[in-house]
């Protein structure tokens, strides 16, 4: 099952990592969490570790009026929220990886119309932030 929609963006990780945030941010998500996974490993484990995953951020990306809704609709999905968006440098130099997850993936967890209506505009918009970074670069 396919959870994610990818990307491949021809912009070293630090610049894709602001086009991603812009992105975002266009389509009314703010980003509420950050975990930099480098970091965190080198802190916890150590450096072997850190370098393995190498470049990867893991954005919460957060529209409120969606997540007003998806609250009040099933107050439980919040253990499903936010919507993570991670960037990571890719297999090439100068290349990143975007992945954004598939917010579809709540509507198999849930029998709600609403839960499915929230859904399919949190993925329109995820997607809609993805395609303005494939046309920008």
């Amino acid at each position: 099952m396919a959870y994610t929609h990818h990307l491949t963006l021809d912009q070293p990780y630090t610049q894709a990592v602001e086009s991603v945030r812009t992105a975002l941010s266009e389509q009314g998500f703010g980003i509420i969490t950050e975990i930099d996974m480098r970091a965190t490993f080198e802190k916890k484990l150590d450096t072997d570790a850190a370098d393995e995953i190498g470049d990867y951020l893991i954005l919460g990306a957060c529209n409120p009026g969606l997540a007003r809704r998806a609250l009040a609709a099933e107050p439980q999905l919040g253990a499903l929220l936010p919507c993570n968006v991670i960037v990571r440098g890719g297999d090439e130099a100068g290349h990143s990886i975007v992945e954004a997850m598939d917010p579809k993936v709540m509507v198999q967890l849930s029998d709600s119309d609403h839960v499915r209506a929230v859904a399919d505009d949190a993925d329109a918009r995820l997607r809609a932030a993805l395609a303005s970074l494939s046309r920008a670069h």
